[in-house]
């Protein structure tokens, strides 16, 4: 990625931009920090970078979820885009551009991309009838539904759309699209994401209807403003607005291509891997050099960690834990939350995220390792040197091919997006260096008078530390500037630059500050019983409220339906219990047993569309089967029953 960088002269690296009904959760977290490793780390190489990140504000949800906060659609993505603003100047973000769609200069720039390919016949008018998830923003054919006719992606129920317009001949572009890739392999990673992209373009790329009725939001489409251009289209065209396409030909020319899109990989297949690549094709335009999907957060089920699922992780929540548990700073607590998260997993790989887990790498890998290794050494430099590095001598270096071989590891990492390879690089150098200081014992050597080999040794150490500080200042930013800091290398102005990198490079007068410990020891077993004992407190009250919560998922396991009552009657020798037959959109009407008889007579209740839970197991009640429930509202008795507001036919879901 260097030489490329070089090639354009800045390196572009761009996340996807995020729907601004959602807060940013850990997900968006991942995707961004990776992204801010990558910029810190090209800067430290003295290369002109352009990292983008950003809100996407034109999706139909935004729409309801606006309209449901009782305000119009753009003071409220005003009012939310603040959420990412201040989550990614928590957690330490250096966007240098932080783009909104609905920014003026960015419809511009969609507008005559729009009109381009409408005028070059790549766009044209049609009816479409077909299925569209509004949460995922999603046109899905028939066959790529779930049962139920759900949303492959979120599992939530689609909607049927019958309306007048506009396509993008995406058909066109995909065998060209798939030769592309076919040819470049290194053009999308991981190797497993980049096979789920041929094979979905080896059963043909079909064109993509890019426009929606206009309700007030959106782009209009030019020249037609009946209709607005359809968000996904809408938001992959804010990777040229930012590069200055049709705007600013100069900076163009600069610093296009990007040299790394980064994205979660269920927006990969659909989206950046086809149609993005579709779209830049159709307008004579450079492909990227790397897309590159990350896996998924999940949850010790293997379930995705998303808003939808009701499982999500508040990365900030996780860092004031930190501080809560462990004493340390705020800034140090969120790079340790940076840390843990390209530590704990490969990039690109699924993986588990727990807040036991985050306490024990804090323990082990921060406070053991590297807070260990500058603890102990500092002490000695103030005791035996008056705390000032002397210019090494005789035996420097001892280090030198640990080093190196970090170094090396770590540069390569940084390159291919290996974070969890690259940081096991310096922790095992750290660990090299720990067991330097136990074989040359610098307090043996200082009572043997051996002051020029101490002086050494101590060196060899301050300098691994400073070494160690480059390569993980861009996942943990404000560690190494504190590092830096009681090393005595900011009172001399000295600079992180990659190239120094190197041993032997630290300034020799150099006073160490030793200060608080960074990473305080976490008392684990304190921790354990403190938890265990919320939850089995959690569990009591649970039990005496006799109101225990469920999942999304455990709600999504009950199907309600629409059922019409065809008959009813009364159960023998029971004066609660009524027999219901109903109507519930299956071949054959089942039969219900329902508490209903005291307030409801079965005449009032045959045609009357009721709620039924259609997948409760069977039950026997007073010798009659129940193959279902019917819905009511009241505690010990039914005061009204669960009705839709309007005429609805059996078999319909409820959700």
């Amino acid at each position: 990625m260097a030489a490329d960088s070089e090639r354009n002269g800045t390196f572009y690296i761009t996340t996807p931009i995020y729907y601004v009904n959602d807060k940013p959760h850990i997900g968006h977290t991942y995707t961004t920090s990776a992204a801010d490793a990558l910029a810190r780390y090209h800067r430290m190489r003295d290369e002109d970078v352009l990292f983008v990140t950003g809100t996407d504000e034109h999706a139909q949800k935004v729409v309801r979820a606006a309209s449901a906060s009782g305000m119009e659609p753009k003071p409220f993505a005003d009012r939310v885009m603040t959420s990412y603003l201040e989550a990614w100047d928590r957690m330490k973000i250096s966007y240098d551009r932080f783009i909104r769609t609905s920014e003026d200069e960015h419809k511009e720039v969609v507008s005559h991309v729009f009109a381009r390919l409408l005028e070059s016949g790549d766009i044209y008018k049609d009816r479409y009838e077909g299925w569209y998830c509004v949460p995922c923003e999603t046109y899905f054919r028939e066959e790529d539904l779930l049962e139920g006719r759900c949303c492959p992606d979120c599992s939530r129920e689609v909607e049927r759309l019958t309306e007048e317009a506009y396509f993008f001949r995406a058909s066109a572009y995909g065998t060209a699209v798939l030769r592309e890739l076919e040819a470049n392999p290194d053009r999308i990673k991981p190797d497993s994401r980049r096979n789920e992209v041929l094979s979905f373009l080896r059963g043909g790329l079909q064109d993509t209807c890019v426009s929606r009725a206009n309700q007030g939001w959106g782009v209009p489409v030019p020249g037609d403003e009946e209709h607005v251009v359809y968000v996904w289209f809408d938001a992959l065209i804010n990777y040229l607005t930012v590069a200055g396409y049709t705007v600013d030909d100069e900076k163009f020319a600069r610093v296009w291509p990007p040299n790394v899109q980064l994205m979660g990989k269920d927006i990969l297949t659909r989206f950046h891997g086809s149609l993005w690549l579709a779209m830049l094709m159709a307008l004579e335009i450079e492909l990227p050099e790397l897309l590159f999907a990350h896996g998924w957060w999940v949850s010790d089920e293997g379930d995705k960690i998303s808003k939808s699922r009701g499982n999500v992780i508040d990365p900030w929540a996780e860092a004031q834990l930190l501080v809560e548990e462990s004493g340390c700073t705020t800034d140090v607590a969120v790079d340790a939350v940076r840390y843990y998260m390209f530590r704990e997993v490969t990039f690109g790989l699924d993986g588990t995220f727990s807040s036991e887990g985050l306490l024990s790498r804090f323990n082990a890998d921060l406070a053991n390792d590297l807070g260990n290794l500058l603890n102990r050494t500092l002490p000695l430099v103030e005791r035996f040197l008056d705390g000032t590095l002397e210019q090494p001598g005789p035996g420097a270096g001892e280090l030198q091919a640990e080093v190196l071989q970090a170094v090396a590891r770590a540069e390569e990492g940084y390159e291919t997006l290996d974070f969890r390879g690259m940081l096991e690089a310096v922790w095992e150098l750290l660990g090299a260096a720990n067991k330097f200081v136990d074989e040359r014992a610098p307090w043996d050597l200082h009572k043997q008078g051996k002051k020029v080999e101490l002086a050494a040794v101590l060196y060899d150490v301050v300098d691994t530390i400073r070494i160690a500080a480059l390569m993980i200042a861009p996942i943990m930013p404000t560690v190494a500037e504190e590092i830096w800091r009681q090393l005595g290398l900011e009172e001399m102005g000295v600079q992180m630059s990659w190239s120094d990198a190197a041993v032997g490079k630290t300034p020799a007068g150099a006073e160490v500050r030793r200060g608080r410990p960074i990473f305080p020891r976490i008392d684990l077993d304190r921790v354990r019983q403190r938890i265990a004992s919320k939850q089995a407190e959690t569990e009591s009250e649970k039990e005496e409220k006799g109101d225990e919560m469920i999942s999304f998922d455990d709600f999504m396991k009950v199907d309600l339906r629409i059922a019409k009552v065809i008959d009813a009657d009364p159960v023998e020798g029971a004066d609660k219990l009524l027999r219901l037959i109903v109507d519930c959109g299956e071949e054959e009407p089942r039969q219900v047993v329902a508490g209903l008889a005291q307030e409801f007579s079965p005449r009032e209740l045959i045609g009357e569309s009721v709620v039924l839970v259609a997948n409760l197991e069977p039950a026997t009640i007073r010798g009659v089967e129940s193959q279902g429930m019917i819905l009511a509202a009241g505690d010990d008795k039914p005061l009204a029953l669960i009705v839709p507001d309007r005429d609805v036919q059996p078999g319909e879901r409820v959700r």
